[in-house]
Protein backbone atom coordinates (compact mmCIF):
# COMPACT_ATOMS: atom_id res chain seq x y z
CA UNK A 1 0.00 0.00 0.00
CA UNK A 2 1.08 3.69 -0.58
CA UNK A 3 0.71 6.25 1.56
CA UNK A 4 -0.06 9.48 0.43
CA UNK A 5 0.29 12.77 1.84
CA UNK A 6 -0.95 16.00 -0.15
CA UNK A 7 -1.60 19.83 0.78
CA UNK A 8 -2.48 22.96 -1.24
CA UNK A 9 -1.54 26.45 0.14
CA UNK A 10 -2.35 29.95 -0.94
CA UNK A 11 -0.62 33.43 -0.06
CA UNK A 12 -3.50 35.50 -0.15
CA UNK A 13 -7.01 33.88 -0.89
CA UNK A 14 -7.22 33.56 -3.89
CA UNK A 15 -3.46 34.16 -4.40
CA UNK A 16 -0.05 32.36 -4.86
CA UNK A 17 -0.95 28.75 -4.63
CA UNK A 18 1.34 25.59 -4.37
CA UNK A 19 0.71 21.84 -4.21
CA UNK A 20 2.59 19.83 -1.83
CA UNK A 21 2.60 15.47 -2.41
CA UNK A 22 4.67 13.61 -0.05
CA UNK A 23 4.43 9.85 -0.74
CA UNK A 24 5.60 6.98 1.29
CA UNK A 25 5.87 3.39 -0.53
CA UNK A 26 8.34 1.18 1.86
CA UNK A 27 11.52 2.43 3.10
CA UNK A 28 11.40 5.19 0.15
CA UNK A 29 9.64 8.03 -0.05
CA UNK A 30 9.26 10.80 -2.50
CA UNK A 31 8.68 14.93 -2.59
CA UNK A 32 7.16 17.29 -5.04
CA UNK A 33 6.22 20.75 -5.18
CA UNK A 34 3.80 22.28 -7.72
CA UNK A 35 3.37 26.01 -8.28
CA UNK A 36 -0.02 26.34 -9.14
CA UNK A 37 -0.57 30.46 -9.88
CA UNK A 38 -3.44 32.00 -8.64
CA UNK A 39 -5.96 29.32 -6.98
CA UNK A 40 -7.98 29.94 -3.61
CA UNK A 41 -6.75 27.40 -0.75
CA UNK A 42 -9.46 25.33 -1.29
CA UNK A 43 -8.57 24.72 -4.85
CA UNK A 44 -4.97 24.01 -4.42
CA UNK A 45 -6.04 21.32 -1.82
CA UNK A 46 -8.17 19.55 -4.76
CA UNK A 47 -5.15 20.26 -7.33
CA UNK A 48 -2.75 18.72 -5.00
CA UNK A 49 -4.90 15.60 -4.73
CA UNK A 50 -4.94 15.30 -8.26
CA UNK A 51 -1.17 15.78 -8.45
CA UNK A 52 -0.42 13.19 -6.19
CA UNK A 53 -2.69 10.83 -8.56
CA UNK A 54 -1.00 11.50 -11.49
CA UNK A 55 2.28 10.91 -9.85
CA UNK A 56 0.72 7.71 -8.68
CA UNK A 57 -0.11 6.82 -11.72
CA UNK A 58 3.31 6.82 -13.00
CA UNK A 59 5.43 5.09 -10.75
CA UNK A 60 2.67 2.96 -9.08
CA UNK A 61 0.33 1.68 -11.34
CA UNK A 62 -2.31 -1.26 -9.80
CA UNK A 63 -0.93 -0.32 -6.36
CA UNK A 64 -3.70 0.43 -3.66
CA UNK A 65 -3.94 3.89 -2.50
CA UNK A 66 -3.87 5.62 0.92
CA UNK A 67 -3.99 9.31 0.66
CA UNK A 68 -4.40 11.63 3.48
CA UNK A 69 -5.23 15.62 3.59
CA UNK A 70 -5.79 18.17 5.98
CA UNK A 71 -8.75 19.64 3.86
CA UNK A 72 -11.82 18.42 5.21
CA UNK A 73 -13.71 19.80 2.43
CA UNK A 74 -11.70 17.89 -0.07
CA UNK A 75 -12.05 14.84 1.78
CA UNK A 76 -15.73 14.54 2.42
CA UNK A 77 -16.29 15.88 -1.03
CA UNK A 78 -14.46 12.49 -2.79
CA UNK A 79 -15.82 10.60 0.38
CA UNK A 80 -19.64 11.87 -0.53
CA UNK A 81 -19.03 12.30 -4.56
CA UNK A 82 -20.53 15.29 -3.81
CA UNK A 83 -19.93 19.52 -3.73
CA UNK A 84 -22.02 22.08 -3.15
CA UNK A 85 -19.93 24.69 -4.97
CA UNK A 86 -19.77 24.32 -8.90
CA UNK A 87 -16.46 25.69 -8.86
CA UNK A 88 -15.05 22.63 -7.43
CA UNK A 89 -17.21 20.05 -9.13
CA UNK A 90 -14.69 19.57 -12.40
CA UNK A 91 -11.86 18.95 -9.96
CA UNK A 92 -13.74 16.71 -7.70
CA UNK A 93 -14.88 14.72 -11.18
CA UNK A 94 -10.70 14.43 -12.32
CA UNK A 95 -10.12 13.05 -8.78
CA UNK A 96 -12.81 10.73 -9.39
CA UNK A 97 -11.20 9.97 -13.18
CA UNK A 98 -7.99 9.83 -12.07
CA UNK A 99 -8.55 7.55 -9.18
CA UNK A 100 -10.61 4.84 -11.06
CA UNK A 101 -7.23 3.83 -12.15
CA UNK A 102 -6.47 2.29 -9.37
CA UNK A 103 -7.68 -0.68 -7.49
CA UNK A 104 -8.58 1.05 -4.41
CA UNK A 105 -8.34 4.43 -3.34
CA UNK A 106 -8.65 5.54 0.36
CA UNK A 107 -8.68 9.50 1.86
CA UNK A 108 -9.11 10.26 4.99
CA UNK A 109 -8.84 13.25 7.39
CA UNK A 110 -5.90 14.12 9.09
CA UNK A 111 -4.78 16.90 11.01
CA UNK A 112 -2.51 19.65 9.76
CA UNK A 113 0.05 18.63 12.49
CA UNK A 114 0.44 14.96 10.75
CA UNK A 115 0.46 16.68 7.92
CA UNK A 116 4.20 18.28 7.72
CA UNK A 117 5.78 16.70 5.01
CA UNK A 118 2.81 18.01 2.35
CA UNK A 119 2.55 21.25 3.97
CA UNK A 120 6.04 22.46 3.70
CA UNK A 121 6.16 21.39 0.18
CA UNK A 122 3.38 23.33 -0.95
CA UNK A 123 4.56 26.86 0.75
CA UNK A 124 7.71 25.83 -0.87
CA UNK A 125 5.87 25.87 -4.68
CA UNK A 126 4.44 29.18 -3.30
CA UNK A 127 7.64 30.47 -3.32
CA UNK A 128 9.02 29.00 -6.33
CA UNK A 129 5.79 30.51 -8.55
Amino acid sequence: MIEVYTDGAASGDPGLSGAGVYIKSGKESYKYSYPLGNLSNHEAEFHAVIKALQVCKELFPQEILSFRSDSKLVVEAVEKDFTKNKDYLPLLNKIKQEASSFPYFFIKWIPEKQNKHADELARKAIRSN
